[in-house]
């Protein structure tokens, strides 16, 4: 089990290290790490460049937290060596390292996205009809508000409830809350700009054009 739980978590961070964000600087010319919020997620792509390059880094990042889950899964069913609590604690600290790896990349001095994009990958792959509606809240609630950061928010406490109602065991409950406090404190200045009325509008960022290169 611990051969396992540290495979897991170096693989996981790995990937999570690995950014769509690259993608986006290579089409665009554009290095969002040093433009807009100065953060390489799949949002402050969608700021600097925009949405149609948010959603090339989105997906990008949704894909890193869905593959890692499913080969986990396949992995652990091949070999049949887990229980279902041993199982689902594998699966949450293998989204988990994906997520710190995405915040915190090694290849970036540790500077990275916020882990929304990740996480909801991680959900979908979990159990896909939570993830799915959880997914669909998220859009309606950041329509429905014109902020992002509102509905990225409720998604988060979706995937704390999905722990709690889905998993078997306390420990994917423990990292759900874990991810949930990572992302409230990372997400801080969001919070102060919303206060202030000065967080970025989605309504704006969809208007928002290609830059000039």
């Amino acid at each position: 089990m611990i051969v396992w739980i540290v495979s897991i978590l170096l693989t996981g961070y790995i990937i999570g290290s690995l950014h769509g964000s690259k993608l986006a600087q290579w089409m665009s010319g554009v290095n969002i790490k040093k433009e807009g919020l100065n953060n390489s997620g799949a949002s402050n792509a969608t700021v600097v460049l925009g949405w149609k390059y948010g959603v090339l880094v989105g997906v990008i990042d949704i894909l890193k937290g869905a593959i890692m889950i499913i080969g986990v899964r396949v992995l652990s069913e091949q070999w049949s060596l887990f229980s279902s609590s041993e199982l689902d604690l594998l699966l949450y600290l293998a989204g988990a390292a994906v997520i710190l790896g995405h915040n915190f990349p090694v290849f970036t001095k540790f500077k990275g996205g916020k882990g929304t994009a990740s996480i909801i990958g991680v959900l979908l792959a979990l159990h896909w009809p939570v993830g799915l509606a959880g997914l669909l809240i998220l859009i309606c609630v950041t329509l429905l508000t014109d902020y992002l950061l509102i509905g990225v928010l409720f998604f988060y406490l979706i995937f704390l409830g999905a722990s709690v109602w889905t998993a078997d065991g306390t420990g994917p409950i423990l990292i759900a809350g874990f991810l949930f406090l990572m992302a409230s404190f990372l997400h801080i200045e969001n919070v102060q700009r919303l206060i202030r009325n000065e967080e970025t509008k989605i309504s704006s960022v969809i208007k928002k054009k290609k830059p000039s290169v």
